[in-house]
């Protein structure tokens, strides 16, 4: 087993940094091609636009201004961030604006700027930020972003128009974009081109993750693990992206692009996320031996179809995914050759993140070229919107006669079978429920059978259900 481990000891709460000054008619960038994208400026100088200028933007000029020096000696060149776009120059910022650097606000003050080299987005969106990215692209710069929802959503658009570029300097860097601080992007890139991805899961969810663990560790409600990641700053103001899987699904999307080399949509990607948990799951886990992770995972079958899903899901208290708490992001990639690789850090915040896109453009300063960023396409594989777990059912009631009875011939009449049913004491009758644990089956199953359940008078409320990480869960 490999570990890979991207810790970082200063980790400041996250933020995002919204959109800028819109682009108008009037301040709508004009495209220049460019015969070279790090040829521009002087040889020995690289210089930046940054767009965005606030929690990871500020990180960036940070670790470029205390590493200057060294980022010198180690490329061979200056980087130098020349200008920072942002909506209001007015306001304060958290870091030293460097010497010979404008803080601006119209988009067009850097993508028609020729000297500058590198568009670094950090302002996140998919309307603005695409013109920026798009812009930079067009007129010859390479790009560095941390943008995972705009590359999830027009990941193809940024392939073609990648491939039609005159000039094979420019570059497209996204590390920042899956999982913070953790090199995953470049690890696919290189790491696992000679071998052949099996399974990837992982923890890929920094908010989530940390009310997970507040929901086992501490007891906690999910209304309270929801308020106190807001307090801390890992959920936004409106985290439905974050709790209900759609953030690690954008994530899941890119990384079984650059593993299985397939473009599926989003939205063909079975999603779900941590608003219907309860303590009662944790409960039920916790007498299992183990607890409950939002996973994404993406498996090839024995037909070399591939399968994905986010949700929660239960694992094993030894499973190396379990002890993985807080705000910490982890990814399993199990592969013919390496056989289990596993990568650990911080997902989010001011300095993992800003690392990752200091990592992209010290490669571009250093002449490293990627022609492909998202690996090249493949058609060995297609994508199946079904996959087989085992399941963990959970089913609120109201005490009747037959129950049980009545949930056995359910599943004995879409195949499901049951390998254990369990019943903790009840301490309040509103929270009257019991769990059931099935053999391998495919998902389909799960869905019909739940949808007669839930058609029973007894039944209260939607019935929950999560697949068991491991198929030797009880080994």
């Amino acid at each position: 087993m490999r570990f890979h481990l991207a810790f970082v000891a200063s980790v400041l709460s996250t933020g995002t940094v919204s959109a800028f000054a819109p682009i108008t008619s009037q301040s709508r960038p004009t495209f220049r091609s460019s015969a070279s994208s790090l040829q521009m400026s002087a040889d020995d100088t690289i210089t930046l636009g940054i767009f965005g200028g606030g929690t990871v933007g500020g990180g960036i000029v940070e670790i470029l201004s205390k590493k200057r020096s060294y980022f010198q000696q180690l490329t061979g060149k200056t980087i130098e961030v020349k200008k920072i776009c942002v909506r209001d120059a007015s306001k304060p910022r958290d870091f030293d604006v460097p010497d010979g650097c404008s803080i601006v606000t119209s988009y067009d003050d850097i993508l028609s700027d020729d000297s500058i080299d590198v568009a670094v987005e950090v302002m996140g969106g998919t309307t603005d930020a695409k013109d920026v990215v798009f812009g930079a692209l067009k007129s010859g710069k390479s790009v560095v972003t941390a943008n995972k929802a705009l590359i999830a959503k027009d990941l193809t658009e940024i392939e073609d128009l990648m491939a039609g570029l005159e000039s094979g300097d420019t570059q497209f860097r996204y590390e920042a974009a899956v999982c913070g601080g953790i090199p995953i992007i470049r690890s696919m890139q290189s790491d696992f081109v000679g071998d052949e991805i099996q399974l990837m899961s992982g923890i890929i969810n920094g908010c989530t993750n940390f009310m997970l663990t507040a929901m086992d560790r501490d007891k906690k409600s999910y209304d309270e693990a929801l308020s106190q990641a807001s307090a801390l700053g890992y959920a936004e103001a409106d985290p439905t992206l974050d709790v209900g899987g759609f953030d690690a699904r954008s994530k899941l999307k890119i990384l079984m692009r650059l593993a299985y080399g397939m473009n599926v949509e989003e939205d063909e990607i079975s999603c779900r996320g941590i608003t219907e948990l309860t303590k009662i799951d944790f409960g039920y886990a916790k007498t299992l031996g183990g607890t409950i992770k939002l996973l994404g995972v993406a498996e090839k079958n024995d037909n070399g179809d591939v399968s994905a899903f986010v949700s929660p899901c239960y694992v094993t208290n030894d499973d190396p995914l379990s002890s993985v708490n807080g705000a910490t992001n982890a990814i399993e990639v199990i592969s013919n050759n390496l056989v289990q690789s596993i990568y650990i850090g911080q997902g989010a915040g001011r300095y993992p993140t800003a690392n990752s896109c200091i990592n992209d453009i010290v490669a571009l300063a250093k002449g490293d070229t990627t022609p492909l960023p998202f690996n090249p396409k493949s058609s060995e594989s297609k994508f199946v919107n079904n996959y087989e777990s085992v399941f963990f059912l959970r089913l609120n009631y109201r005490d009747q006669v037959g129950i049980t009875r009545q949930v056995g011939e359910i599943c004995e009449k879409h195949g499901v079978s049951i390998h254990s049913l369990l019943q903790n004491p009840i301490a309040k009758s509103q929270e009257s429920a019991f769990a059931i644990v099935t053999e391998k089956v495919e998902y389909a199953a799960i869905v019909r059978v739940l949808a007669d359940i839930e058609a029973l008078d007894w039944c209260k409320g939607k019935p929950f259900y999560m697949p068991v990480l491991r198929e030797d869960w009880q080994s």
